[in-house]
């Protein structure tokens, strides 16, 4: 029987140790995302990017379980991070590279082993998300933008089939905000996003509202982002 695409949360619990002793961060969740894309929303520290962590094995859950197109996130670790890319806020935390084309060479560097082919290939891919003639460029040197959108690149580059986005847009102003988020949206893949923006949560198809860790609504994106308005 072949498992249903998609992520699928068993009665997952996260509990973290703190001086004051153990912090229930996320409480029983169980939860099959089979949409195109999910926004999970809800004030900070509630619990929204903890659940979100669980699905590339960021964050390991204390009991139940996590699938990825029927893959245990535990057990089939590595082949579950080839299936999930992630996107952080800050892209300062992924991209390591000094130059543009040489940060998502990077990513290529399992599926284009010549130096000469992969290099052609990532150039292909700047073009592909906006940002032509900058594969010189230092990554210090590109607009905060400019920085989100080769992050991007990098991660789509590796071609998942999910992808996580915490917070993509929040360190953007509103034009590149736009920019990336209708990009996200816009992607042939699944998208988990964590996101403050919610008129961008209300693009999506489904949301989940998160808070006090655990999930208090869940439904069609404009309706849980109005609910959300309404009691916040």
């Amino acid at each position: 029987m072949t498992p249903t695409p998609g992520v699928r949360l068993e009665s997952v619990r996260v509990v973290v140790e703190t001086v004051d002793g153990p912090l229930e961060v996320l409480q029983a969740t169980s939860l099959d995302l089979v949409e195109r894309r999910v926004a999970l929303i809800g004030p900070n520290g509630s619990g929204k990017s903890t659940l979100a962590r669980l699905v590339n094995g960021l964050v390991e859950p204390t009991a139940g379980r996590v699938l990825v197109d029927g893959l245990d996130v535990v057990e089939s670790g590595r082949e579950v991070r080839r299936r999930v890319g992630f996107v952080f806020t800050d892209p300062a935390a992924q991209l390591v590279m000094p130059t543009a084309a040489e940060d998502v060479a990077l990513s290529l560097r399992r599926t284009h082993r010549d130096p000469a082919v992969r290099r052609r290939a990532a150039e292909d891919v700047l073009a592909a998300y906006g940002l032509a003639g900058l594969g010189d460029r230092s990554v210090h040197a590109l607009s905060g933008g400019q920085r989100q959108l080769l992050a991007l690149a990098g991660v789509l580059a590796t071609g998942p089939s999910v992808l996580v986005a915490d917070e993509p847009t929040t360190l953007l102003d509103l034009a590149n905000a736009r920019r990336v988020g209708d990009l996200l949206l816009g992607l042939d893949l699944q998208l988990l996003l964590v996101t403050h923006d919610l008129e961008l949560a209300a693009r999506c198809d489904r949301a989940l509202l998160v808070d006090g860790g655990r999930v208090v609504r869940d439904g069609p994106a404009p309706e849980v982002v109005e609910h959300y308005r309404a009691t916040a």
